[in-house]
């Protein structure tokens, strides 16, 4: 009879610096919401996930480079000499990868005066019978090491796209066994860490001397005895080997991993599993990688506490202090407890996450810390719901005397809205809040926030209704474990909001949050609920006139191209423009798959050939076909027959509102398609629809912000700001600038709200050179001295203080702005200087917003408000009442933050939103 065979025990070495390396290069620059660098840690841990998860080893050690030479700068002082040093937030990361191995309960090896790999190697070759070695590392040096027990695990795209390799992958990719790896090195040289190797032998040439020849030492033998093996070699190659043998035998002994380093290597000490989850939780709250959790392995034995945290689905009961609500005497006790509170957190469950879409199923409430009440709501009672009357529950909810917190409480207000109830006061949303803290971060949501503050691990929503084709409807659950489940929420929300109130006095954010942010959920929970109509048959007929308009297009770029491709494909593109046509590839960047095809390229590529323009029109018909016209009719409404965005306040760092569901802010404004797509919005019989837009608002807050008195003087006398600027920059009268002219002026005034620079010009001003790009700047800036000041001390100031503001104290963390990396910090810098310019233009539609909702309402029968894009507001009027809601109107958004120049008002009035006529008030 036949035993199985036993399986192999498997030691994972990891190379720490490498890993960090690679992480950090891979991830554009990432930090904590206290704005610690995080990217090279995040990198790392996301890679030994993988690793983790692929290898499934028995057994992990880590190991470190340790800062200073090693005994290889002794043997050769120039070795690793041309390196360019890592920006220090690397370095400044290491420690806390150092700390995430820790929290494994995993050990580190560093040893001065040796490298990472040296140490890798020593721990490989160490006797440990029936163990497999796998090294996890970016670095190749390692494949030297490959043999029947040891295999190399390394990343080659990216954070997760990784290559094993063996012996045989070895000699696949090389030609040759990993037992030659440092004669090819000693060969060819590695400019990387500067080992000379021999001059003028590349990688082709190493190759086929190593075939030939085999170690470098067979090799000198061969030559110096004059061999015919050594015979057949061209005479300049012989005399390059002889000349550079003291470097070959240097750049091997450099190149070669020793296996006798001094370290002290048990394996039993690196058998993995047995760790403590709360160390590795505490770790994975302070970098706030709630995202990276569920990879978090389970531990082993008595170190089985806190499972739950890692697997919240594995959680059976929350809390004994959570209650489901099954009576009505349940409910009328709850309902007097909450009519004594100054407030509670309210959350809701549903049966959508489209709040338009979504059937009430059950509302949780609390107040206080640890405690949650869920009362099921649905209209029709399903899996042991019981029938409870909810009117006094109704009266509490909508009592404007007892405050109401929630997390994203547009959707909990648009649900109980469309279910009879007006959920009131909003008194703190506090996604609002956690915004308002840390505009720009990311995971705003309920569960994010919570690991990130308590370090307490939500149950996910999956572990409930499940995952993919699987997935059920919260409605079939059965109700006592959507109780748990939603009294979670509530208490969570209820305790968020206890710390972020604290949080915003603290940041003096107080009155941006209680004034303007917080106060505009219901009014945008009201647009949504207003909706817009969509005449689809508009809609269609246009999509059919662009299918031939793409059709005749295909046909003119085939016929150019000289043949049949796939548009829509970057490498069959690349193909035809650089190989067939043969297109100059000057300033074309390249991507990880060769040459760049995307559209920011093109444009660079105008004026090489005439299929480009062809190509950039495809393009952008094909986008708003298939993004507008085709996806539009289906996002309408069954119930209203109207359209339904999604605004969201949480998402641009600046305060700008933007929307999803459609996305209405990204409509092309004036190209010929983006008008035709905007005709199909149109206003309900007997209505129009009032459009009232700020006239370059952004620009009049510069002038305002900046103070500049040229730029003020245009303003307050009415004049044209873009004629201005031409008149400067172009030397020209008044009468002397054309159309032209007046662009470029206008592209170089937005532009330098962005920090344009001179090449930036260039990109968007057809055939001008960067010499004059940057003399218009100049002049530009000659003429707004004011301006030019003014930018200049908003990143000076924001650099000092790590963010920056604008009047309203709304504000931008930046710690970019000291980064070691050019880019990173010049991305920083252009951010500063946008960020309180494009703020206070947002805050100025915003508190416009209030205040119509205020002084009109947002659902007025004869003036409804249901758009907000950029800076323009969209009304569903009643024909007869057009002329005075839009006096009103445009009074009230010039009116609604004072600035040191007018602010002027644009109203237009039409049947649909693409032809709309100018009204004169």
């Amino acid at each position: 009879m036949n035993m199985p065979k036993e399986k192999s025990k498997k030691l994972m070495i990891v190379d720490g610096n490498s890993l960090i390396h690679r992480g950090f290069h891979a991830i554009p620059h990432l930090s904590t919401s206290k704005g610690e660098p995080s990217n090279g840690v995040y990198g790392f841990v996301t890679i030994f996930f993988n690793a983790l998860k692929k290898i499934e080893p028995d057994y992990i050690a880590v190991a470190f480079d340790v800062p200073g030479g090693t005994f290889r700068n002794r043997m050769y002082p120039g070795y690793k000499a041309k390196r360019v040093k890592a920006p220090q937030e690397l370095y400044d990361q290491i420690p806390k990868v150092k700390e995430f191995v820790k929290s494994l309960g995993l050990p580190i090896f560093e040893k001065p005066d040796y490298e990472a790999d040296d140490l890798i190697g020593t721990i490989v070759k160490h006797d440990q019978d029936g163990i497999k070695n796998i090294i996890v590392t970016g670095d190749m040096d390692s494949l030297q090491l490959v043999d029947d027990h040891t295999t190399v695990f390394t990343t080659i795209k990216g954070l997760t796209e990784v290559k094993e390799y063996d012996s045989d992958a070895v000699l696949l990719r090389y030609g040759f066994g990993p037992e030659y790896v440092v004669d090819y090195k000693a060969l060819r040289g590695d400019p990387s860490d500067n080992i000379p190797g021999v001059a003028g032998i590349g990688e082709k040439g190493a190759t086929e001397l190593i075939k030939k020849f085999g170690h470098i030492e067979e090799l000198y033998k061969q030559l110096e005895a004059e061999s015919s093996k050594a015979g057949r070699l061209p005479q300049t190659l012989k005399a390059k080997l002889l000349a550079h043998k003291k470097d070959a035998i240097l750049s091997k002994k450099l190149a070669t991993i020793n296996t006798n380093s001094p370290i002290e290597f048990d394996l039993a000490n690196t058998e993995f599993g047995n760790y403590d989850v709360a160390a590795a939780l505490n770790f994975m709250k302070s970098m706030e990688f709630k995202s990276l959790l569920d990879k978090l392995p389970k531990p082993n034995g008595a170190k089985k506490k806190n499972i739950e945290q890692i697997d919240p689905s594995a959680k059976v009961s929350l809390s004994k202090h959570y209650h489901l609500i099954k009576t009505q005497a349940e409910l009328d006790s709850l309902v007097r407890a909450l009519k004594k509170q100054k407030g509670f957190a309210v959350d809701t469950e549903t049966t959508s996450q489209k709040e338009m879409e979504a059937e009430l199923l059950g509302i949780s409430v609390s107040y206080k810390k640890g405690e949650a009440y869920y009362i099921p709501a649905a209209v029709k009672p399903t899996l042991g719901s019981p029938k409870l009357d909810l009117t006094d529950l109704k009266k509490v909810l909508m009592d404007k005397q007892i405050e109401k917190y929630g997390h994203n409480m547009k959707y909990d207000f648009l649900v109980l809205n469309l279910s009879g109830i007006e959920l009131q006061p909003l008194s703190f949303d506090t996604m609002i809040a956690v915004y308002l803290l840390n505009p720009g971060s990311r995971g705003y949501g309920l569960d994010d926030q919570v690991f990130r503050r308590f370090g307490y691990q939500m149950m996910p929503i999956e572990a409930l209704i499940g995952k993919g084709a699987k997935q059920i409807n919260l409605s079939q659950v059965p109700i006592e474990q959507v109780s748990q489940y939603a009294c979670e929420d509530a208490d969570y929300t209820f305790q968020l909001f206890e710390t972020l109130s604290k949080e915003i006095k603290k940041e003096k954010l107080d009155k941006l949050f209680y004034d303007i942010d917080n106060p505009l959920v219901p009014v945008l929970g009201l647009m949504e609920k207003n909706g817009i109509i969509l005449d689809s048959a508009t809609l269609n007929r246009m999509a059919k006139h662009v299918e031939k308009d793409l059709i005749a297009l295909e046909d003119k770029i085939h016929k150019l191209g000289k043949g049949k491709f796939n548009i829509a494909s970057p490498q069959q593109l690349k193909e035809i423009l650089f190989t067939k046509l043969e297109l100059s590839t000057v300033d074309i960047k390249k991507g990880k798959t060769g040459l760049s095809t995307a559209a920011s390229e093109l444009e660079k590529m105008k004026d090489r050939h005439p299929i480009i323009p062809l190509l950039l029109e495809y393009r952008e018909l094909a986008k708003l076909k298939n993004t507008y016209l085709d996806a539009l009719p289906g996002l309408v409404n069954g119930k209203t027959g109207r359209i339904h965005t999604s605004y969201n306040q949480t998402i641009a760092a600046t305060g700008r509102l933007s929307s999803v569901d459609p996305n209405l802010q990204n409509i092309p404004i004036r190209s010929e398609v983006g008008n035709k797509i905007r005709e199909g919005f149109v206003a309900e019989s007997g209505y129009e629809l009032l459009s009232l837009d700020y006239s370059q608002i952004e620009l009049r807050v510069v002038a305002h912000l900046s103070g500049d008195k040229t730029m003020k003087k245009i303003f307050k006398e009415g004049k044209d700001i873009h004629t201005a600027t031409a008149m400067e920059i172009f030397e020209k009268n008044e009468s002397e600038i054309d159309k032209d002219d007046r662009r470029y002026a206008k592209v170089v005034n937005f532009g330098v709200l962005y920090g344009l620079s001179a090449y930036g010009l260039t990109q968007q001003v057809p055939g001008i050179t960067r010499e004059r790009a940057q003399a218009f700047i100049d002049k530009y800036f000659l003429a707004y001295q004011g301006v030019s000041k003014y930018l200049k001390e908003i990143v000076q100031t924001a650099r000092q203080k790590g963010y920056v503001e604008n009047p309203l104290g709304r504000r931008r963390h930046l710690p970019e702005l000291n980064s070691s990396q050019f880019q990173v910090r010049a991305a920083a810098e252009r951010a500063a200087i946008n960020m309180p310019i494009q703020s206070l233009a947002a805050d100025i539609i915003k508190v416009a917003m209030l205040d119509v909702a205020r002084k009109i309402g947002v659902e007025n029968p004869e003036c409804r408000m249901l758009l907000q894009v950029h800076d323009e507001l969209l009304f569903e009027v009643k024909t007869d009442k057009v002329r005075e809601y839009a006096v009103k109107i445009k009074k009230l958004m010039e009116e609604s933050i004072a600035l040191s120049v007018p602010v002027i008002v644009e109203a237009k009035v039409g049947k649909n939103w693409g032809e709309m006529r100018e009204i004169r008030l």
